[in-house]
């Protein structure tokens, strides 16, 4: 069985991505795609730019949802008498509700599918901003904060898997960065719209707003969003072996690279007509059930967390910069409404500008940046990818993760001008996307047969070290002062430029030594393509 898949002799995440004859390269799709037409990786370019539109606009509202409620603080308090405390506590309560419900619904994914998954969440979470229009309760805003949580936990492993669903390896750095931008265009974009709506409109308009938006995008997943999980055709005899080269792209030396355009004609060319097409009633069905067992999936995740180092290192990675962007965002709602800001509402969410500019300029540059690398490296070693490759780009980003955090807590603490809070906001937003997106493709090219479950102890820390922040920020800034705190915080960001040097020295021997471990785990996963 070997010798139908080349990359087996390798460690996982190491794949040959290039095949030099004589003069002349052929550049391997990774993972193969098998010749049935309703293998995700083989749906057209529309057919991937709807499905993956969709679960971006999922994850936009989502984190939306997660960052507005900073918006509508002075309303708490003016109306319902809130406390600073209180509105953290709830902050902390979504988070629990994200961290709980990635371990709860992640295994169902695996069962059911995506679709029903996501339905079930669209709908929830169109019920929590419905009941943030109308509470008035100190008691309700922490509950429907931590059903919230609970509702939106899918967001960032679900998106991922389904960007394995639908893509090759040399797009996942390219969709990642997608991925991150529209959870950064929420927590930053959103509450630019929101400061005015709670200004012109009051803040329970904020909540009524994105709940219109909620509903249709709940009728937008109802009708448009396909099932991505794919379960292949089990076949009596092997396939043709020069299946490598159908799925290959031949180009001389001194041409470009492919661009993914070619690709996906080459991708086309292994589909096989005598397969028959699901119909639209089959491709929307509500569940698409497999047999295997996923009481595994419920405690598995945690094994993988400590059992493999790249996924230890996008927990801690991923869970950091999530937590500080977290402290930013608190410190932000609550100190500018004070002397020397004394911002209301729609300035406050103007403020976060300076955060959504440097998100987008690293989502226009970093991860195709990174893509395009990977390519010239592999090609460099002999057309052998290995996922430390992407490594390198994570140590400017923790660098400047750790100048935007000082930036911004220096100048908040001796009440410099609001923009130079804003050009630290915008620094660690550029690294953010660029720390975030090395760590999580890393982890999609290591382990893509086990990303489900490596996905939920990735997310499960990232969410429980923003609950951590939330619930002790306001004890620590108290205690610390507000320019101690982010110090302190940036010089812990700054330590987690070590974790990719140790990578890139032991990266490959680790997923060597735990090659036959990850294949143990593979064969426990519902569905499982090789590479």
């Amino acid at each position: 069985m070997s010798n139908s898949n080349p990359n087996d002799v390798f460690p996982p995440g190491t794949i040959k991505l290039e095949e030099r004859q004589g003069v002349e390269s052929e550049f391997k799709l990774s993972p193969t795609p098998s010749d049935d037409p309703d293998d995700p990786l083989n749906w057209s370019p529309l057919r991937k730019a709807v499905n993956f539109g969709l679960t971006c606009s999922y994850v936009l509202f989502t984190f939306v949802l997660v960052d507005i409620n900073s918006l509508a603080y002075r309303g708490y308090m003016s109306e319902l008498g809130l406390t600073y405390a209180t509105f953290n506590q709830a902050s902390g309560s979504n988070f629990a509700g994200l961290a709980i419900g990635c371990l709860l619904f992640i295994p169902c994914v695996h069962k059911f599918g995506r679709r029903p998954i996501y339905l079930l969440s669209a709908i929830v979470q169109l019920a929590c901003a419905i009941w943030w229009a109308n509470f008035h309760k100190a008691g309700e805003l922490i509950g429907v904060s931590l059903l919230a949580g609970l509702a939106g936990s899918i967001s960032e492993a679900v998106v991922m898997i389904t960007i394995v669903d639908l893509f090759f390896v040399h797009q996942h750095a390219r969709m990642n960065g997608i991925f991150l931008f529209m959870q950064s265009l929420g927590s930053t974009g959103g509450p630019i719209a929101a400061g005015y709506i709670v200004v012109s409109m009051g803040w329970r308009w904020m909540w009524w707003m994105i709940a219109i938006f909620l509903g249709v995008n709940l009728i937008l997943v109802l009708f448009f969003f396909e099932e991505s999980k794919y379960i292949p055709l089990v076949v009596g005899h092997s396939g043709p072996s020069d299946l490598d080269q159908e799925s290959a792209i031949k180009y001389d030396d001194d041409q470009k690279i492919a661009t993914p355009s070619t690709l996906r004609v080459a991708t086309r060319s292994t589909v096989d007509a005598r397969h028959s097409r699901k119909s639209v009633r089959q491709r929307l069905a509500f569940v698409t059930k497999t047999d295997m067992p996923i009481v595994q999936h419920f405690y598995q995740p945690l094994l993988i967390l400590f059992s493999f180092p790249a996924v230890a290192y996008t927990a801690i990675t991923y869970g950091t910069i999530l937590a500080w962007f977290s402290a930013n965002a608190s410190s932000g709602s609550y100190f500018l409404l004070d002397e020397p800001y004394e911002f209301s509402a729609s300035a406050i969410g103007l403020f976060h500008l300076g955060g959504f500019l440097g998100t987008f300029i690293a989502t226009l540059t970093v991860p195709a940046l990174n893509d395009w690398f990977i390519v010239r490296a592999a090609k460099k070693n002999g057309g052998v990818f290995e996922p430390e490759m992407r490594l390198w780009m994570s140590i400017p980003g923790a660098l400047l993760n750790c100048t935007g955090l000082l930036i911004y807590g220096t100048g908040l603490g001796r009440g410099m001008h609001w923009a130079m809070l804003a050009v630290g906001q915008g620094i660690y937003g550029f690294g953010f996307i660029t720390t975030a997106d090395v760590a999580l493709t890393y982890l999609t090219d290591c382990y893509p047969d086990i990303l489900g479950d490596a996905l939920i102890a990735v997310v499960f820390i990232r969410n429980g070290f923003a609950m951590v922040v939330r619930f002790a920020f306001t004890p620590w800034v108290t205690g610390m002062g507000i320019q101690n705190t982010f110090i302190l915080i940036a010089m812990l960001a700054l330590i987690t430029v070590a974790l990719p040097i140790l990578l890139m020295i032991y990266g490959k021997r680790t997923r060597a030594s735990t090659a036959e471990k990850y294949r143990r785990y593979a064969a426990r996963q519902p569905v499982h393509r090789k590479a």
